[in-house]
């Protein structure tokens, strides 16, 4: 059995102040699973004094999880500890996994170097159970140090989650978090503000399924696509943008329209079936407006943009324009507010009627959730600049995901870091992965010469 320890909040501040959570939240089953790898030492006293402190200006996460009337689901920030475990691992001579952000969610190597929050417990008379976990693995014959982290999704999404950890880190090198400080209010939506009309473009959520169906059909994702992890560098992807329509666009908008152009033209090519012909998009809508989420809002300030159909799924520009017109129509307040209020009533019907939204694959669609905005490793380094690596699991067919490229070592010297490149895994089928693979390497040797803009 690992030791572990409880670390307090350094003052308390939570003072059982309870905070209801929107549907928009009720990701009760889902949790953020992360994992930082060090090339050297945490420091035990100076990490527990930093969650200390993190704790007291995070009191939501020192809470726990309450249902009332089986209607209200709420978070009362009562000042419990967070549960920290210490493993000495004298078996591995280093750390085990390559530069590659995304890991295989069948390479169970990674969960064992997490503590994971036990999600089924929590709103089931489950008041102890800690919403965040920490686990610190000492490696002894290289002198790593690895911070697992799990989060419960139902705190917030992924914006939120690397505010906490990068205060986390700040807090542990003596500085100061850096800001918007967080926001707990969040703002609760009214069945006469959602709009029925929009259920088209809400697929994921209105086709939502029992748990056991979708974890089946995840299960066999896993076994009948294969997992593509592609490496870009910033020069490459600024080569794209330019290609794709230059300021007009964005670097992630070029990214995303290579990645199906690539799929069109040599995957799918003149498969009415297959064909990519839209996005759906995750886009964090915090400061849009602040009656809705105001920067620093510790939710899950998220949804899902649907595009418009591609004028022309064989052209780089078209696609790219087509992905930014709907990101541009997703700052809109006007629609936005509907689109959470229908969003907010379908989840809690779903929750009501034990469902979860489809995350898997639609026709004719990719989904994009992105953290290329992000950069995980520089914001929670903990001091060892371009030396941290960050990890995490789970990859789904044509879902992509897009990270920051992780540092990189060749024996014993760090390579000089490329902040601006990026990783993208998603799922392909077998038959085509190596399809995608080669026209990708060709286009990387021809620096896109040939890419049809």
């Amino acid at each position: 059995m690992a030791p572990s320890f409880l670390v307090f909040p350094s003052i308390p501040t939570g003072n059982n102040h309870r905070i209801e959570l929107a549907g928009t939240d009720l990701w009760t089953i889902v949790r953020i699973d992360n994992v930082f790898v060090y090339p050297s030492e945490i420091n035990i006293d100076q990490f527990k004094d930093a969650l200390g402190h993190t704790l007291s200006l995070w009191p939501i996460a020192a809470g726990r999880t309450i249902l009332e009337n089986d209607e209200h689901y709420i978070i009362e920030m009562c000042d419990n500890p967070i549960p920290v475990t210490l493993v000495v691992n004298n078996h591995l001579n280093k750390w085990p996994l390559n530069s590659n952000v995304i890991v295989e969610l069948n390479e169970k190597l990674l969960s064992t170097f997490i503590d994971q929050v036990q999600v089924l417990k929590l709103f089931h008379n489950s008041s102890n159970e800690p919403l965040v976990r920490f686990k610190l693995t000492h490696i002894v014959e290289s002198g790593e140090w690895v911070l697992g982290i799990s989060w419960y999704h139902v705190l917030g999404d992924a914006a939120a989650c690397l505010h906490f950890s990068n205060t986390l880190s700040r807090f542990y090198q003596r500085m100061e978090p850096t800001k918007p400080l967080p926001i707990f209010e969040r703002r609760l939506w009214r069945e006469n503000e959602a709009d029925q009309s929009l259920l088209s473009i809400m697929k994921q959520l209105r086709d939502a399924k029992p748990s056991e169906i979708i974890f089946k059909n995840t299960f066999a994702d896993q076994i009948n696509y294969d997992q593509l992890n592609l490496h870009f560098s910033g020069k490459q992807l600024a080569e794209l943008r330019t290609l794709a329509g230059g300021d007009n666009i964005t670097i992630h908008d070029a990214l995303t329209a290579y990645i199906i152009l690539t799929l069109n033209t040599y995957c799918y090519y003149n498969t009415d079936e297959y064909r990519i012909l839209r996005t759906n998009t995750a886009v964090n809508h915090r400061g849009v407006s602040n009656t809705i989420a105001p920067q620093g809002q510790v939710a899950n300030a998220i949804f899902m943009m649907l595009s418009d159909n591609f004028d022309d799924p064989y052209s780089l520009s078209n696609i790219a324009k087509t992905i930014r017109r709907s990101i541009n129509q997703s700052r809109d307040s006007k629609f936005l507010e509907p689109w959470l209020a229908t969003a907010d009533g379908l989840m809690r019907k779903n929750l009501k009627n034990n469902k979860l939204p489809d995350l898997g694959r639609f026709s004719n669609e990719v989904v994009v959730n992105s953290n290329f905005r992000y950069d995980w490793a520089n914001l929670v380094d903990f001091g060892y600049t371009d030396k941290c690596r960050f990890y995490t699991a789970w990859s789904g067919a044509l879902y992509l995901r897009v990270f920051r490229l992780n540092p990189q070592k060749y024996g014993n010297e760090w390579l000089s870091r490329d902040r601006d490149g990026a990783e993208v895994s998603f799922r392909i089928e077998k038959d085509l992965k190596e399809k995608f693979i080669n026209a990708w390497q060709r286009d990387i040797n021809e620096n896109f010469n040939n890419v049809k803009n």
